[in-house]
């Protein structure tokens, strides 16, 4: 009996090479002139003008029907120009140190329970994530 397949969690991109195994062997001549393309394509226009013309050609592979990756990135644009940013508003080390701290605390009180009674320990694994969003958020 085959097993169920497996979902993937929220927000992890898909490989973008997990069709490979199931397409047909193409040619190694053909694949290595589309691959010496992309150089050519690089090396003359630069890497801006390469990513144009592989999202146009990703785009009319859709078009027609064909099941390929997307690109994997979002129309977002920073507007703030790298030399407008204000500077980071802590000191990044000591906060550092100070997550290492609370997180440690956290570990030890996990352990210090799974003394008086098993199965507390998956509490660890969701304050470690619910400190890493609490940290996202407010910084």
């Amino acid at each position: 009996m085959a097993s169920p397949p497996r979902s993937r969690s929220v927000g992890t991109p898909p490989d973008p090479y997990r069709y490979l195994a199931q397409l047909p062997e193409p040619d190694g001549d053909e694949v290595e002139e589309w691959a010496d393309s992309v150089d050519a394509l690089v090396e003359v226009g630069g890497a801006g003008r390469a990513q144009r013309v592989l999202l146009h050609v990703l785009g009319r592979a859709r078009s027609l029907g064909l099941d390929v990756p997307g690109p994997g990135i979002t129309d977002y644009l920073n507007t703030i120009p790298v030399a407008d940013e204000p500077p980071y508003p802590g000191d990044e080390a000591i906060e550092r140190r100070i997550r290492h701290y609370i997180r440690w605390n956290a570990a030890v009180m996990v352990a210090r329970a799974n003394r008086r009674s098993d199965g507390l320990g998956g509490h660890l694994a969701t304050y470690a994530s619910a400190a890493t969003l609490y940290e996202v958020g407010f910084n």
